[in-house]
């Protein structure tokens, strides 16, 4: 009678003994695979309703999983990607205006810690493959020094798609080493990452920051998907979707990766655009005249477009997946891209002790559950001459070079900011005004104005990092110019 007891007691010991399934341990460290896309507009995916484009991956991610109706970012491409790193507002440490110029010596702060730090730290390989545009003047801004294992892709905000540079010069980098390689920039990018993820160890998780710089201009893509698109009769409009469909393309290569490894049920995929597409040409980009052709991003209803704090420059074309882990549907809580790297910190189980600050929130239950969102306010930006602020469904705009003016929008009822509400609600307006002041306390200055103040922001080959202390090489371009109609630019209605 004794015998089956010892028989349980001695297998109840061995199976404590034996490691835990390693479906179970991976689960608790997904892989991450964050993509994001460069200048998309709101519209021009499938899963918003565009018609002339053809999106299928990308439609495919949204429709099993969840497709976020609030999903924002800066309306720049330097900010935003700062708040993706560093989980706080690029105001904090001084990049909250314009992009950083190819001639600039500054970064992000190396104080800062980022994300691919932390996930290291909790047993992450770590890529980024794409672009980076967080500081390239010194090898101690380049991502390689700022915690991923691979790096591959261009430091600087816009290249050619086919010679990988400007003006002939190449922007073309593996681990701080030049590239010359052919190959339209989007396809490289995509065969980069499945590559990566082929090569990868399903014992231990990754983090894969895939970082495309389309359909940033200048509007390039191959002419056999350009054919595709012959019924497009704008011939832009035409260039543009070829470079969405490519990709879409490539996106799905990369899916397809993860399913042929085996670790699809196990990658959380994040997709989203930096900021809206570009309306003005004054955003667009320094390597072509745009001036005289019809821009080709569609923010959809939104009002406004990429460098502009409505709507349409920062609310983004975003959706998440995760087989058996996210809820398919429409989630309709509001967040920020601060807010990513605490989620994925989270999930991985990484400690952000190390980090300063957070302005980003975990907003895991949200994107798997359509639970409320924690975030109740959300901070545009906050510069010298304009901010902007949500708080619940009112957001202000407040503009302060002469002439001053004040835009307030309810955007439960109002969510394309056609009644500005300002003069009807005085007390509201004083009360967000009162915090956008106390939020303008804790900036730190500009980097960007302190180096148009010392340069005049003079255009010229931008300065390449290499070790410090050594020769840099340049590269051909130049950088934004800071007008009152540019960065004033959401107007007075």
């Amino acid at each position: 009678m004794r015998t089956p007891a010892l028989f349980l007691a001695c297998a109840l010991v061995l199976a404590a003994a034996l490691p835990a399934p390693r479906a179970h341990a991976a689960a608790k460290q997904p892989n991450i695979l964050h993509i994001v896309v460069d200048d998309l507009g709101w519209k021009d995916v499938g899963f918003n309703g565009c018609v002339d484009i053809k999106t299928p991956n990308i439609d495919k991610l949204a429709s099993g999983g969840a497709k976020f109706a609030q999903f924002y970012t800066q309306s720049m491409c330097t900010q935003t990607r700062a708040c993706l790193m560093t989980g706080r507002y690029p105001w904090r440490y001084g990049l909250q205006t314009a992009v950083i110029p190819g001639t600039a010596p500054y970064g992000l702060d190396t104080s800062e810690v980022l994300a691919p730090q932390c996930l290291k730290e909790a047993g992450y390989a770590t890529a980024i493959i794409g672009k980076w545009h967080l500081g390239h003047s010194d090898l101690e801004y380049w991502p390689k020094q700022r915690g991923f294992d691979l790096a591959y892709g261009a430091t600087i905000g816009e290249l050619d798609y086919y010679t990988h540079g400007d003006t002939g010069v190449l922007d073309w980098f593996r681990d701080n080493k030049p590239v010359y390689e052919e190959g339209y920039t989007t396809n490289l990018l995509g065969a980069a990452a499945a590559e990566y993820i082929g090569a990868q160890d399903p014992n231990k998780p990754f983090y894969l920051y895939l970082a495309f710089n389309a359909p940033h201009t200048p509007y390039l893509a191959p002419p056999e998907t350009i054919a595709k698109y012959a019924s497009i009769e704008d011939p832009t409009r035409r260039t543009y979707a070829a470079m969405v469909d490519c990709l879409d393309e490539n996106i799905g290569k990369v899916v397809a990766a993860l399913e042929k490894k085996g670790l699809r049920d196990n990658t959380l995929i994040v997709f989203h655009s930096d900021n809206g597409g570009t309306r003005d040409a004054m955003f667009a980009g320094q390597m072509a005249d745009v001036s005289k052709i019809k821009i080709p991003c569609d923010n959809g209803p939104y009002r406004g477009g990429k460098g502009q704090l409505f709507e349409g420059g920062c609310r983004v074309a975003a959706c998440a997946n995760w087989p058996g882990r996210i809820q398919p549907g429409e989630v309709t809580g509001m967040f920020h891209a601060v807010d990513l790297f605490p989620t994925f910190a989270a999930l991985a189980g990484a400690s952000t002790a190390k980090c300063k600050p957070l302005d980003g929130l975990n907003v895991w239950e949200t994107i798997a559950s359509n639970k409320p969102s924690p975030r109740t306010e959300l901070v545009y930006n906050i510069e010298p001459f304009r901010a902007a602020i949500r708080q619940g469904e009112w957001k202000l705009i407040w503009r302060t070079l002469v002439p001053t003016s004040v835009d307030l929008y309810n955007l439960a009822d109002d969510p394309y900011e056609k009644n500005n509400l300002a003069t009807a609600h005085p007390d509201r307006v004083a009360a967000m005004q009162e915090r956008v002041n106390a939020l303008g306390r804790e900036c730190a200055k500009p980097l960007f104005l302190a180096y148009v103040a010392e340069t005049g922001l003079k255009h010229g080959p931008p300065v390449i990092g290499s070790e410090p202390g050594q020769p840099r090489a340049l590269i051909g371009g130049g950088g934004p110019s800071i007008t009152d109609e540019g960065f004033g630019a959401e107007g007075h209605r």
